[in-house]
């Protein structure tokens, strides 16, 4: 049989279809598609190879109807281009991929009106299974996802009260330990570089860790820089700039993240600063990609993988019916990196 054409209006492919060209019959064909059912492993082949030959694609939809349910896992993140989220859904896609879920995503550009949108959407296919990033929502998102009847894991966060399931780190104790760390070696006179707040909750709840243990200290930050956008190597060098030429006193330089910390250092560098002995900096994430700079910036690893593998492998349990922890928290890593001074 000739592939169909793909004009619109053009009827498309069948379980008879595959049947005539597999021959065999179209209840057999629907055994073999769900997986059920005693057949040979002859015909398993020759009806999956009948399917691949026409290109049919069965309708998981109908074929979910009686139990109201599609093996589709939604994941809402709030970017793509966020080089922090790739590592999340590769975590999610390594346990899913052993599964008959698959993850489906959405971003919602740090934006509540948008996350009620892709929410509403991909609840309104019935998935099974839903990982949302992050503990704060309107009351709209969390009324649909507490309503939704399915398991939901809120990601990348434990500082909050979670919808269902919860798996992240505790972004105020990492901003603590990372202010311990920089006052044990020494610095006193820091600035603070980061994201526009409060839109990013969770760079919110690290600065105010972070500032908690100064005052506790008797130490505040000399300046603070917010910045709106994307993270770019080149806002981190101008932010660096701004800072430092308003501060030339400045000891210490903490970043919000890698990327503009990456920045910073690249400008601190061209300028012939002694890092870490004038000046010591510090970033969050622990990018990867930056791991070729000249110098290896001090950081804090927040567990992307981990926290993408453990959300997918609580959906995984209880859609299997499988007892499984509910709420995760993991510790976020400290590495001092070449731009911090040994602790005294």
């Amino acid at each position: 049989m000739p592939p169909r054409s793909n004009e619109p209006g053009t009827p498309q492919l069948t379980l008879r279809d595959v049947a005539e060209v597999a021959k065999v019959s179209e209840m057999t064909v629907s055994r073999v598609l769900r997986n059920r059912g005693d057949v040979s492993q002859t015909t398993r082949q020759r009806v999956m190879e009948a399917a691949r030959t026409l290109g049919y694609v069965p309708n998981k939809i109908a074929g979910a109807l009686a139990s109201n349910r599609v093996n589709l896992v939604g994941v809402v993140i709030p970017s793509l281009s966020n080089m922090v989220f790739p590592q999340v859904l590769a975590g999610i896609s390594d346990v899913l991929d052993e599964t008959p879920l698959q993850p489906v995503f959405g971003a919602t550009h740090y934006g509540q009106d948008r996350e009620e949108e892709v929410i509403y959407e991909m609840l309104s296919w019935r998935p099974s299974g839903m990982i949302v990033a992050g503990v704060e929502h309107s009351e709209a998102s969390r009324a649909m996802l507490a309503n939704s009847g399915v398991p939901v894991v809120e990601v990348m966060d434990a500082d909050g009260d979670p919808v269902d399931a919860m798996v992240g780190i505790s972004h105020k104790a990492a901003g603590a330990r990372i202010a311990k760390e920089i006052l044990a070696r020494g610095y006193r006179k820091i600035g603070f570089m980061g994201t526009k707040m409060p839109d990013d909750h969770r760079a919110r709840k690290r600065l105010q860790g972070f500032e908690s243990v100064l005052n506790e200290a008797g130490v505040g930050l000399v300046d603070r820089l917010f910045y709106s956008g994307g993270s770019g190597l080149g806002k981190g060098r101008e932010m660096t700039q701004d800072i430092l030429e308003r501060h030339s006193d400045l000891d210490f330089l903490y970043y919000s993240n890698d990327m503009i910390g990456a920045g910073g250092l690249l400008y601190c560098l061209e300028k012939g600063y002694d890092i870490p002995g004038d000046i010591g900096m510090a970033g969050f994430n622990a990018v990867e990609l930056l791991d070729g700079l000249p110098m290896r910036l001090a950081t804090m690893d927040s567990k992307r993988l981990e926290i993408g593998r453990a959300a997918a492998g609580i959906i995984a349990s209880r859609v299997a019916g499988e007892p499984c922890d509910q709420i995760v928290t993991m510790d976020a890593s400290f590495d001092q990196g070449q731009t911090m001074r040994p602790a005294t």
